[in-house]
């Protein structure tokens, strides 16, 4: 069927349907990595956004089977479904070979019901995006009216987040630690990594008040959409920070922002994100650069970190923040996602400095 994306501003691209026929609007958004399609699909954090791959050929590895571990963990995917609303690439391969593979990328989508296209100059596109920045858009079906997106404002991390407390019982030797996880739309690798490393892991809603627990340390997950929707998580941590200075805390992504926000620092949205597995990153204070995966459309404003708070990693393109830590207490995070899946693990051995807090 033919499908054509249009964009917020009246640029129109014209391509083929080759996921689930439906029009769709969201916030239309690039990623530059070249592979990692199923764990990029099923990251929570694009909840709301309209995918765009600007790597050109796409689903020639097919998709890898969604089986569950005894954990309630999926093997391979980064939660319990595709959480993107729509997919945009410029080829799409119909035939696939990988020893993994289970079936095609477009039978997925069509089974999730997930829109995609292809036959889209996706440089051209990404060119527009640059210069734009990020902005609303359809895949709209030959003959369909297009669709209107709403995404500002919205708050797709109480979409995403588990609804209940789930426990987790760790897969290596245990520690006799355990960890509160604020689900604000958490990958399952962050879960995998905490779990190898030996502790149980209680997740929790994202506004579940977790002060009322006994616990060892707290973790917050990465997420998508607008930190500021996310008040009662703030106040949350905030409470933890004023209570609990002992015990550790480490975020990721969407945790970076809300830790920050909790310290008194404030968030802005950046003109088109950080969606890639490639963006360089300094460790303050030295001239150490890591390579990461990152998914982000917000940024903390280091220059609004409150008193104790310093900067732990800089983006080396754009100069923006990258992580915050506090100077005297066992409290940390970053920006980008040490757990990758898929990208680099360059940057794991943060889970393991989270664990060298926990347990000294």
């Amino acid at each position: 069927m033919k499908a054509t994306l249009r964009l917020q501003d009246g640029t129109e691209f014209q391509g083929e349907s080759f996921g689930f026929e439906s029009s769709v609007a969201g916030e239309v958004v690039f990623n530059t990595a070249m592979t990692g399609y199923p764990e990029s699909l099923t990251d929570p954090s694009y909840a709301g956004q309209i995918m765009v791959l600007t790597y050109p050929l796409v689903g020639n590895y097919g998709v890898p089977p969604f089986s569950i571990e005894d954990n309630g963990i999926a093997t391979f995917m980064e939660s319990d479904r595709i959480y993107v609303r729509g997919l945009v690439v410029g080829d799409y391969s119909e035939e696939y070979s990988h020893w993994n593979a289970a079936e095609s990328l477009a039978s997925w989508l069509r089974r999730e019901r997930v829109p995609a296209i292809t036959g889209i100059d996706t440089r051209q596109l990404t060119k527009v995006l640059r210069e734009h920045g990020v902005m609303m858009g359809s895949i709209v079906m030959e003959g369909d009216a297009a669709p209107e997106a709403e995404y500002e404002g919205v708050n797709f991390v109480s979409q995403v987040s588990c609804k209940e407390v789930i426990n987790y019982q760790p897969l290596s030797t245990p520690i006799d630690k355990k960890v509160v996880l604020v689900d604000c739309g958490v990958k399952n690798n962050i879960i995998r990594c905490l779990l190898r490393r030996g502790v149980e892991v209680v997740r929790v809603p994202w506004d579940y008040d977790f002060n009322q627990l006994q616990f060892d340390a707290l973790f917050l997950a990465n997420g998508p959409g607008d930190p500021d929707t996310c008040g009662q998580t703030v106040k949350n941590i905030s409470r933890f920070l004023a209570t609990n200075p002992v015990r550790p805390c480490m975020g990721i992504c969407m945790g970076n922002q809300l830790l920050a926000k909790a310290s008194g620092a404030s968030i802005y949205k950046l003109k088109y994100g950080h969606r890639s597995h490639n963006q360089p990153v300094r460790q303050e204070g030295t001239n150490v650069c890591f390579i990461t995966t990152q998914n982000h459309g917000y940024a903390v404003d280091a220059s609004t970190l409150g008193k104790g708070w310093k900067p732990l990693f800089t983006n080396m393109n754009d100069g923006s923040n990258e992580g915050i830590r506090h100077e005297e207490l066992p409290w940390f995070s970053a920006q980008f996602h040490p757990e990758a899946c898929a990208g680099p693990v360059d940057t794991e051995f943060l889970f393991d400095r989270f664990i060298e807090l926990l347990t000294r």
